[in-house]
Order: C-alpha cells, then sequence, then structure tokens
C-alpha cells in the first residue's frame, strides 16, 4: 500500500502493523464506548491526549494492529461515522 504523505513522498505499509488513530469526543466515556461499539473485544491501547482548553472536548489515542488497507479504512469510518466522536486523525 503506497500513501503520499505531506512532501508527496510515497510512504510504503507493510501489513500487519500497528497503527494509530487520533479521536475527539465531548467526554471520555463516550469516546471508550464508541471504541467498543466499533472493535468489540480487539486488543488495542488508548491513552489520553489532551483536553480543550474550555474542557468541552477530550483527544485520545487509539493503537491497535491493522491487518490490511480494508481494515484500516474499516474502522477510520467506523468511527468517524459514530455519534459519539466528533472527529478522527
Amino acid at each position: 500500500m503506497e500513501i503520499l504523505n505531506d512532501r508527496d513522498e510515497k510512504l510504503i505499509l507493510e501489513y500487519p502493523c500497528s497503527w494509530s488513530y487520533k479521536l475527539i469526543a465531548g467526554e471520555k466515556e463516550a469516546l471508550e464506548q464508541a471504541i467498543r461499539d466499533v472493535i468489540d473485544e480487539r486488543s488495542h491501547k488508548l491513552t489520553h491526549s489532551k483536553n480543550s482548553k474550555g474542557g468541552k472536548y477530550v483527544s485520545m489515542n487509539l493503537d491497535l494492529l491493522v491487518h490490511n488497507e480494508d481494515d484500516r479504512n474499516f474502522i477510520y469510518e467506523a468511527l468517524k461515522a459514530h455519534q459519539n466522536i466528533k472527529m478522527v486523525l
């Protein structure tokens, strides 16, 4: 799989590989529920990134093993579509 980065250089991914998603939600508990809904019992690591200045949003990093491009994209789209998630990066 080739992905272009900001400098139009190709990034080659070899699957399976570890992948990180940055998730932004209104509250930590809602974000955790979204992750349970999307990836169920799948092994993952969730770490706090930061809270917005006003405390309205929380961002967390989700790290897990993705098996192929379809798997990686499916998780991204499912998280992005979840009602508890404001943004996925």
